[in-house]
């Protein structure tokens, strides 16, 4: 009875912290999925040495900066590059030839944490002639993730485990060519960047900004409940053109999203649809 207690308790307090948070910040948590706020608050409670959550609550909303601090834990940026070596030669061999008829392409990376998926699409589009025709927008809810997306500096122990992932993905050159060693880091050349716009954009709470030919919205929305996974399938529609992409991760689908018969998929296995 106790621990039932405690835990209704905790689940009370849970919700008022996630509504404070959007009365306060404007950060909007309320659709994600319940379980995986859950664990992440239990997280930040560890780190912040708070006994519960209604403390953690005050000291956010009364620190600004302690709500940063509190938006890394909920929003946890784990990426790689070139995650799922057989999604992005997919996308290589079954995406780009029709890319390559747009004399002029906008993609929109929803979701681009730290940037490892932003680097990787513009390697592919090197090494297909379309990047210097490419405007990406690379978008996230975490000004540090961003931060760290625009400098383009990656750990060099992180980077090496990724050169067998480009290989795998049908990189054509040597992984190294994209990136200077320097210490324990690897900084990726510029240019690869010279025509991405890093941009904060909530999926939750934000419209449009741009037509596209390719959105890709990957390992995202795994921690959305369905009603804000319809409405992010509902700003991608709305954003891509006649017959654009759409590029999801390898958990995710439209099967069962109020969208689904406004895609077809391309390469179901990869999670690669097209707009019908």
């Amino acid at each position: 009875m106790e621990r039932s207690f405690l835990e209704k308790s905790s689940d009370i307090e849970l919700r008022l912290l996630i509504e404070a948070i959007y009365l306060k910040y404007s950060y909007d948590f309320r659709d994600y999925s319940g379980a995986s706020v859950k664990r992440r608050v239990a997280h930040a409670l560890r780190q912040f040495e708070c006994a519960t959550i209604s403390a953690l609550q005050e000291r956010v909303l009364h620190d600004p900066a302690a709500f940063m601090q509190l938006l890394q834990f909920l929003t946890i940026p784990v990426s790689e590059m070139f995650r799922d070596p057989s999604h992005f030669l997919a996308i290589r061999q079954e995406v780009v030839p029709l890319l390559k008829t747009y004399p002029s392409i906008k993609i929109w990376i929803a979701g681009c944490s730290t940037g490892e998926e932003v680097y990787s699409m513009a390697i592919l589009l090197r090494e297909e002639g379309l990047l210097e025709r490419t405007i990406i927008y690379a978008t996230d809810i975490n000004p540090a993730s961003l931060d760290k997306a625009k400098q383009g500096i990656f750990s060099l122990e992180n980077v090496r485990a990724y050169t067998a992932n480009y290989q795998q993905a049908g990189g054509q050159r040597s992984f190294a060519d994209y990136y200077t060693a320097a210490y324990d880091h690897a900084i990726f050349d510029k240019t690869l960047r010279e025509n991405v716009t890093f941009a904060d954009h909530s999926l939750a709470t934000d419209s449009v900004f741009s037509e596209t030919q390719l959105i890709s919205c990957r390992n995202v929305l795994i921690y959305f409940n369905k009603k804000l996974q319809d409405r992010a399938f509902g700003l991608f529609h709305e954003s891509l053109c006649h017959r654009g992409f759409l590029v999801l991760g390898s958990k995710e689908t439209l099967d069962f999203s109020a969208y689904n018969k406004h895609f077809e998929p391309l390469v179901k296995q990869e999670r690669i649809y097209r707009k019908s």
